[in-house]
């Protein structure tokens, strides 16, 4: 297992890494939360390619990733995760609205555990769902991260 940090507007993010792929990517109040392994090596090299990535996307100038991961997940989770990734850049989308995406239009609430089950945020975009009444429900990152990259990504789009 392999980490490093990235300083972003929104703290320092910690990655992680195995060698197959990007394996987390957790924005500040999620590392107080899951604590990094012992044997953990903080190496640059893996990381370079998201690194790049993730200048672009603050800088308003990539609206999405292609990075190996490497995230375990049960296959409702991943199903819900591959459909984060089609809500576009500087929109948003219900939990009942990500769970009709996904052929399950009663299952908002499986669909809300799933997406706070998300190991890679940013990459994998969570924060662009929100309540079926508009408000930023619930993020794993925080609300002012949730609000943050909204905004960001509102301002680029």
């Amino acid at each position: 297992m392999y980490y490093h940090f990235y300083h972003s507007p929104l703290g320092k993010i910690r990655i992680t890494a195995s060698d197959n792929g990007i394996t987390s990517l957790m924005l500040p109040v999620q590392q107080k939360v899951v604590p990094l392994c012992e044997e953990a090596i903080d190496i640059d090299e893996p990381f370079t390619l998201i690194v790049s990535q993730l200048d672009e996307y603050f800088a308003g100038k990539r609206d999405s990733f292609n990075v190996r991961l490497d995230v375990k997940g049960t296959p409702f989770q991943r199903r819900v995760w591959d459909a984060l990734c089609d809500i576009p850049y500087g929109n948003t989308r219900t939990y009942g609205e990500l769970a009709t995406m996904i052929g399950k239009p009663t299952g908002s609430r499986a669909v809300g555990a799933a997406n706070g089950q998300n190991p890679v945020a940013i990459i994998v975009p969570c924060h662009r769902v929100i309540g079926a009444d508009g408000s930023l429900t619930g993020y794993a990152g925080g609300l002012d991260a949730k609000k943050a990259l909204l905004a960001l990504e509102r301002e680029f789009c």
